[in-house]
């Protein structure tokens, strides 16, 4: 169970970090540097459904990651209180943040976003001014909710790398 439970962890924890930090770094400036020519590509991540992937990857990781520390630590507190147990808790909490600010600001702005784009591609034409201004504050909510969940997934990647060796 243990080497089903970290797969699962490990793999879906590589695609959450990976593709939040590269989404982040790369993706978004990018998107924000093509303006209203991003916006077929964005159609087409959500129509992938690639938020929901992060999001579903994320919950995997936390879930297996829980349970896996539940395993570790055999229900002994004497474990979570040892530096391996405090670190993989800090690497656990930092996760759990970053899940929370995508939940709770992450996906209701992307969900605006998109709600915006489709009213002007219905529309036939680009966002009004006010939709156009509405656009601007939610990339900028949206990129900065970007790059806080990346370091702290950064971190919590190298929480949970660090763990077994800290003294």
């Amino acid at each position: 169970m243990i080497l089903i439970l970290r797969l699962f962890h490990i793999v879906a924890g590589v695609f959450w970090a990976g593709s939040t930090i590269f989404s982040a770094r790369f993706l978004l400036p990018a998107f924000k540097a093509a303006g209203p020519a991003a916006q077929p590509v964005l159609a087409e991540f959500a129509k992938r459904r690639v938020p929901a992937a992060m999001m579903g990857a994320a919950l995997v990781n936390i879930i297996s990651g829980i349970w896996l520390l539940l395993l570790d630590s055999g229900g002994n507190a004497a474990f979570i209180r040892s530096p391996m147990g405090r670190t993989l808790m800090v690497g656990g909490a930092l996760a759990i943040t970053a899940l929370l600010l995508g939940l709770v600001v992450g996906m209701p702005t992307a969900r605006r976003m998109g709600a915006i784009a489709e009213a002007a591609r219905k529309r036939g034409g680009p966002p009004s001014a006010d939709e156009a201004a509405e656009l601007g504050r939610l990339q900028q909510r949206s990129g900065t909710v970007g790059v806080i969940a990346a370091v702290l997934l950064l971190l919590a990647v190298a929480a949970m790398a660090v763990a077994r060796y800290v003294p």
